[in-house]
């Protein structure tokens, strides 16, 4: 992992932190698949529950960095196993596909075209009052990427999900929250304090429970078939019974005490 991304684990949290702080954390070729990298180990790490992924300094993500990147752009590639999606694609399809734990996402500050596709990758969102939206495509007269024509309709619904992107409108904190980009905005003294205390707070739950719950929702989005999408939830919910979380949960609300979970 390189300096570019830090990561710290606090109980069952770990947070991923963009630390090109300097560039507002710009996003580099090095950087775009350090992000990738660090998701995708996080998925892997059975002690980790819930992930957060959050910038350092004032800026959650401002995109792609233009500044003395020769030849880079979204279609660089690093590995000739990943495919035409470029990084671009590789941030929704690492935190939604391959990373099946809740991904909170932590925008410190503004977020801007790619940066912002980062951050409306993650599954929900909390937000400084004083961090800025932008899609920022039309201005330079590119299109979106980074999986922003799925994840804000998802969010947002089309209409306004168009309006934002063909207006290029900025958002702050609280009318994100009023455009459904996000579900909470936070004073920006209390946002560090409250992203920790939210991603504790879901640790509270059994990771086999989140884990499945996120499956089936993303599940969700893939298919049109009613019966089919029916079916996996059958599916999920018989795996999640069979843990032991599962018959914790259940012995702790007839003994009316807190559950402990282990994860198995």
């Amino acid at each position: 992992m390189t300096n570019l991304v830090t990561v710290s684990d606090v109980g069952h949290v770990r947070t991923i932190t963009l630390n090109r702080a300097d560039k507002k954390n710009a996003l580099s070729n090095e950087l775009s698949w350090a992000i990738i990298g660090a998701v995708e180990a996080a998925a892997l790490d059975d002690n980790v529950w819930v992930v957060a992924l959050t910038g350092s300094g004032d800026s959650f993500c401002a995109g792609l960095d233009l500044s003395g990147q020769s030849g880079f752009s979204p279609l660089s590639r690093q590995s000739a196993q990943l495919d035409d999606v470029s990084w671009v694609g590789n941030f929704l399809l690492a935190v939604r596909k391959r990373c099946d734990k809740p991904v909170v996402g932590g925008i410190n500050g503004v977020a801007v075209g790619a940066g912002l596709g980062l951050a409306m990758a993650t599954d929900v969102r909390i937000i400084a009052n004083s961090a800025r939206l932008m899609a920022g495509y039309t201005r330079i007269g590119g299109s979106p990427d980074a999986g922003l024509t799925i994840t804000l309709p998802q969010a947002m619904g089309y209409e306004r999900a168009m309006r934002f992107m063909m207006e290029n409108r900025t958002l702050t904190g609280p009318e994100a929250v009023e455009w459904g980009m996000v579900g909470e905005a936070v004073e920006d003294a209390k946002f560090a304090d409250r992203l920790a205390e939210y991603c504790q707070s879901l640790c509270e739950w059994s990771p086999i429970t989140l884990r499945l719950l996120k499956r089936g929702m993303v599940k969700s989005y893939e298919t049109t078939d009613l019966e089919t999408q029916l079916r996996y939830e059958v599916s999920n919910i018989r795996m999640a019974f069979a843990s032991d979380d599962a018959k914790e949960a259940r012995k702790a609300f007839f003994e009316k005490r807190k559950p402990v979970f282990t994860g198995r």
